[in-house]
């Protein structure tokens, strides 16, 4: 099981970023009910970071009509 699961990593890792987002929303979807609160205070930690990280400039943040733009094009392309 184990070397399965290095394989499945190893293959996921080697998609595209779009790819592995949208492998990753499916995977934590497919979760336990009863995980649902424990994933919900991972992604509230995830968000406060990064908020921590724009006030702290460690990010520089974009428009959102030019983010929409660049996620538009890497679906076209």
């Amino acid at each position: 099981m184990i070397s399965t699961v290095e394989q499945i990593t190893e293959e996921a890792l080697a998609l595209p970023s779009e790819a592995r987002a949208l492998l990753a929303d499916r995977l934590v979807e497919s979760l336990d009910p009863a995980e649902e609160g424990y994933v919900r205070q991972l992604w509230v930690k995830e968000a406060l970071g990064r908020r921590d990280d724009v006030r702290a400039g460690r990010v520089q943040t974009i428009p959102g009509d030019d983010a929409l733009a660049l996620v538009r094009r890497a679906f076209t392309e």
